[in-house]
């Protein structure tokens, strides 16, 4: 993928990272006339099936959760040379790097009964906040 691109009905604007496990870019879905991010498999990973069968489980456990700190996932799609890419929620803000970089994190309280937040089993769990 690179910037000016349009893969399916997205135009990739530029890419924001990488890692281990894929690149992700800032892309523009041109059908809902919204901002969204996408992750792809790198190059080298896309023609593993044991690589896109894990990224297959990426997408489907995160979307299966409903957390504010966890990004809402839309799709997963396949380009026509077999590379596969989630498209998910793009939000504004800082890495987690640069965050560390700016110095200690703050404590973090424990919700109900000393979960993190979400009371019992904590992660996954969604709790209603209005």
């Amino acid at each position: 993928m690179l910037p000016g691109q349009t893969v399916s009905h997205y135009e990739i604007v530029k890419q924001l990272g990488q890692g281990g496990m894929g690149i992700v870019y800032l892309a523009r879905d041109v059908t809902l006339d919204r901002t969204v991010a996408l992750k792809s498999l790198p190059p080298d990973m896309s023609l593993d099936e044991e690589a896109k069968e894990r990224f297959i489980r990426e997408a489907k456990a995160a979307s299966a959760l409903d957390h504010a700190n966890i990004c809402n996932i839309h799709a997963i799609e396949e380009t026509e040379d077999g590379g596969m890419f989630i498209v998910m929620a793009c939000y504004d803000g800082e890495t987690v790097k640069q965050r560390i970089a700016r110095g200690p994190l703050p404590a973090l309280l424990p919700g109900p009964r000393g979960a993190p937040d979400g009371g019992p089993g904590g992660a996954g769990r969604s709790r209603s906040r209005r």
